[in-house]
């Protein structure tokens, strides 16, 4: 289950969760451009791009399932590099007294906007996403058990 809680508090932060988007357009149109792929193919690849082992995996059974070990071994070693490759791109890219900033806590965000938050994302998902509103609609239905409370042995079972 999701703290969405900081992204309530800072709703400039859904910029950073579009960098990921970035990345798989990116990757995608990378493999297209190669050549070697087709379209499915580039997708599957292109999910890499987004840094989520389990979705790149899923994607790749589905639209090209002869790349699936590839895939899934890239995706995971990827994952796997993260905290090895991060820190020296961190130093790189920043000065030390940037490094060194104190941040500030964000403010403290109300139960009811934690509770109205999952019900109003869901709404607006699925009057413009409707074949996504099963996928967002559960996941911010976990959300909601867990932020009211009420239904405690229900968030239990959906951990």
């Amino acid at each position: 289950m999701t703290d969405f809680g900081p992204l309530i508090a800072n709703p400039k932060s859904l910029l950073l969760g579009a960098a990921a988007q970035f990345g798989i357009f990116i990757t995608f149109i990378g493999a297209i451009a190669s050549g070697l792929f087709n379209a499915q193919e580039a997708a599957s690849i292109g999910i890499i791009g987004g840094a989520d082992g389990p979705t790149a995996i899923f994607l790749a059974s589905k639209l090209a399932p002869h790349l699936l070990g590839a895939i899934a071994i890239a995706a995971y070693s990827y994952m796997a590099l993260v905290p090895i490759i991060q820190p020296p791109i961190m130093r790189l890219l920043t000065t030390k007294r940037e490094r060194s900033i104190k941040m500030e806590q964000l403010r403290e965000v109300s139960r009811a906007e934690k509770i109205l938050f999952p019900i109003m994302v869901t709404v607006v998902v699925s009057l413009i996403v409707p074949p996504a509103a099963t996928l967002i609609g559960m996941l911010m239905l976990g959300n909601l058990f867990r932020e009211s409370g009420v239904v405690g042995r229900l968030e239990e079972t959906a951990k």
